[in-house]
């Protein structure tokens, strides 16, 4: 992708993610604290990740395992690893070094196909632990107009995956894309929450600007610590445009760590990167090499379900053959994202539409999926026949469908006690005769090829028959008068 300034002059952005994504084990990385969000600040804390002297890490062997699990899914190599002191001042790590993976990560050498076919490669996905937490308090909670700061430790020691892509992707949108993915396949691992809100994965995106046709990389930023889809797509979109302005203006982009201000829409200076930290990196002297072997290996594979991309193309066969359209690719995404592809599944399995099925558990389910995970695949299966067989209209299979996410219960039962029965044939038919002659402009226009407004008549025909009547049955009897 290239954009185009007001001088004519066409700039290439190019960009690579840095994504953090929280384990989802029980305990902490080298300890046995809770790995638990939203508890009491400094409650999960023990000499190990307060780092005590004498304490001495113990590592999380689960951990090693979602790492794993991650670098297969994202088709890496799975080598043998060494843990590294990073030295430098932490705030919110009391050891004043963090632990992680340097020059012999765990997983190296691989690649994210997304979506839309492109393909962005995964330089390294490696293990650390996270830091802890910092407020600041007062002057709206920047560090520079603060009045004082609060520590909390509990997330200290939390293990963590960074996977670093290579510089190939080339838009905002991509990069959402990208992220969205591999927040995705993360969850389908079960490595992961994903619960970017919670900051169980947050994302720095490198920047950078290059004229158009050329190959060499322009100078980068890194804007820290996005945690939306909506964030990073902004973030991206404000740098590019800033650092294009630059470089029109015969400046040049200085190499630094930039936040987003989300409220302002803007990106601002953190920290300048033109001479490069030096940690002083050194193997932990405390922990020994992770090298696992090829039944280990083997054994973590067959732990790996189905990954986003197989379950998508396994609910687009569902639907029929041919090409998918966008709105239903949205459709399948969202099933697949919130994790009731197997209500899909199994729907169809016991002969539903497949289109149905992924509509309403696109639509309705999904707006409440902890609760669609929950329901039972039977009981799902027949509320949506009894939509398929017009005993409800969609209106009503909507109404039981909500009261099903709430309070569980037979769909049948639900429908007897909302009084939902279907209509029948000839009631249906003199409905719309009574509206289509209350309404003979529209009808005329109808006639004409106006198929739109069989909506227009659908929604009169749904409020005279307080919601009754079946969608379907009502088109279809517009079209039986108009032949």
């Amino acid at each position: 992708m290239s954009s185009e300034t007001a001088t004519g002059a066409a700039w290439e952005p190019v960009m690579g993610l840095e994504v953090h994504c929280e384990l989802n084990t029980k305990t902490k990385l080298f300890c046995g604290c809770p790995n638990v969000f939203g508890d009491e600040p400094n409650t999960n804390v023990c000499p190990v990740c307060l780092g005590l002297p004498g304490s001495l890490p113990v590592l999380n062997v689960r951990a090693v395992e979602y790492a794993m699990r991650i670098g297969m899914a994202l088709h890496c190599e799975i080598r043998p690893s060494i843990f590294h002191r990073k030295n430098y001042f932490y705030p919110d790590m009391p050891k004043d070094y963090q632990v992680s993976q340097y020059d012999a990560p765990i997983n190296v050498n691989g690649w994210l196909e997304l979506p839309d076919d492109s393909r962005v490669r995964i330089e390294r996905a490696h293990m650390e632990e996270d830091t802890g937490k910092t407020s600041h308090i007062g002057g709206g909670g920047r560090i520079h107009d603060a009045d004082h700061a609060l520590v909390d430790y509990n997330r200290a020691g939390v293990p963590l995956v960074e996977i670093v892509s290579a510089p190939d992707i080339r838009s905002s949108a991509q990069a959402r894309l990208y992220a969205s993915e591999l927040r995705a396949i993360l969850v389908a691992t079960g490595a992961s929450d994903g619960r970017m809100e919670e900051g169980s994965m947050r994302v720095d995106a490198n920047v950078s600007v290059r004229p158009a046709g050329t190959f060499e990389l322009g100078t980068r930023c890194e804007i820290k610590n996005l945690n939306s889809l909506r964030s990073l797509g902004r973030a991206i979109d404000y740098e590019i445009e800033r650092q294009i302005g630059l470089l029109e203006a015969g400046d040049k982009v200085i190499q630094q760590t930039r936040h987003w201000n989300e409220d302002e829409g803007v990106t601002v200076a953190l920290r300048s990167k033109e001479e490069a930290f030096d940690y002083r990196y050194f193997p932990e002297p405390d922990l020994v090499p992770v090298v696992p072997d090829a039944g280990w290996q083997s054994e973590v594979a067959t732990s790996i379900g189905p990954m986003p991309a197989e379950r998508r193309a396994k609910l687009a066969a569902l639907v029929g053959p041919g090409p998918i359209s966008a709105a239903r690719a949205d459709q399948i995404a969202t099933v697949v994202e919130h994790g009731l592809d197997g209500l899909v599944v199994a729907a169809a399995g016991a002969g539903i539409d497949g289109a149905l099925a992924l509509a309403r558990t696109s639509n309705e389910a999904s707006a409440d999926p902890d609760a669609a995970r929950r329901l039972d695949v039977g009981l799902y299966s027949a509320l949506l026949r009894m939509e398929q067989d017009g005993k409800l209209s969609a209106t009503q299979t909507k109404t039981v469908l909500a009261d099903m996410l709430e309070h569980g219960g037979d769909p049948a039962e639900i429908a007897r006690r909302h009084g939902f029965e279907a209509l029948d044939a000839s009631s249906l038919a003199g409905v719309v005769a009574e509206v289509v002659a209350a309404n003979p402009e529209e009808w005329q226009r109808y006639l004409a090829g106006e198929d739109k407004l069989v909506g227009f008549f659908t929604g009169h025909v749904m409020r005279a028959t307080n919601g009754k009547a079946d969608g379907k049955a009502v088109a279809a009897e517009l079209r039986r008068l108009r032949s």
